[in-house]
């Protein structure tokens, strides 16, 4: 019995040099996907109301009160991405904190939504969903054979500075249905890098206590892949 289990256990094993315990990372992946599912289906639910209740996105968009309040909205979640990370291992707190920021998120998303067409948001829906389960399960099956992304690290927060960078510009200079393709292709790349160099961190290197802030990064990277290929398809149609 037990050489069976040693056997099982190597079998499991999600990369070659792993030290510890396949079975507790294992635990920990499947928890901190299981928070990722409800923030996603939380974003879905409070960005449905805002899309499908007219009131709301008129509201924001052609009232000072609600211009002001979706100002808020957008700095929220920076805001408590600190207190959230302090108390990321503080339970009740850490997800109570998480709940603030998931929802503040769904805001924008839905406003982002509300003023394009169903088919243009089904496309990018469809596109991220076989993106992200592309990219995880590549990842997945890349570590197992040895492989070690770490080193995208440094690109990727280089190429977010230029992408900031480029969006500042464009609310300075805007320069048209083309210039934003090339912001939403360029982002839905670095997103996309973000989402195996994430998923890696997920396998090889975030501590059992950090699963709130795994579940944020993971989040973070599907949304603004979501929103950086909802802008490529509303600039296309």
């Amino acid at each position: 019995m037990s050489s069976k289990r040693d056997v099982e256990s190597g079998e499991r094993t999600l990369y070659p040099t792993m030290l510890e315990s396949p079975e507790l990372r294992w635990s920990f992946i499947r928890k901190v996907y299981s928070i990722i599912t409800f923030q996603l289906l939380l974003t879905v639910a409070v960005a449905s109301v805002v899309v499908f209740v007219p009131p709301i996105p008129r509201f924001f968009v052609s009232t000072t009160p609600g211009l002001v309040l979706y100002i808020v909205l957008i700095f929220i979640p920076l805001i408590t991405l600190c207190p959230l990370y302090y108390y990321h291992n503080k339970h009740p707190l850490n997800y109570f904190l998480l709940l603030i920021f998931t929802v503040t998120m769904a805001f924008p998303v839905g406003l982002s939504c509300a003023f394009v067409s169903g088919k243009v948001i089904l496309e990018a829906v469809i596109l991220t969903t076989v993106v992200v389960f592309s990219l995880t399960l590549y990842t997945f099956w890349a570590a197992k054979r040895g492989h070690d992304f770490s080193f995208l690290g440094p690109f990727l927060f280089a190429a977010l500075l230029v992408l900031l960078v480029f969006a500042f510009i464009q609310i300075l200079f805007p320069l048209g249905k083309l210039s934003h393709m090339i912001y939403g292709c360029l982002a839905a790349i670095i997103f996309s890098g973000y989402i195996v160099y994430d998923t890696d961190n997920l396998i090889k290197r975030y501590s059992y206590d950090e699963y709130i802030w795994a579940s944020v990064s993971l989040y973070l990277d599907v949304i603004n892949l979501f929103l950086s290929l909802l802008t490529v398809f509303r600039a296309a149609n």
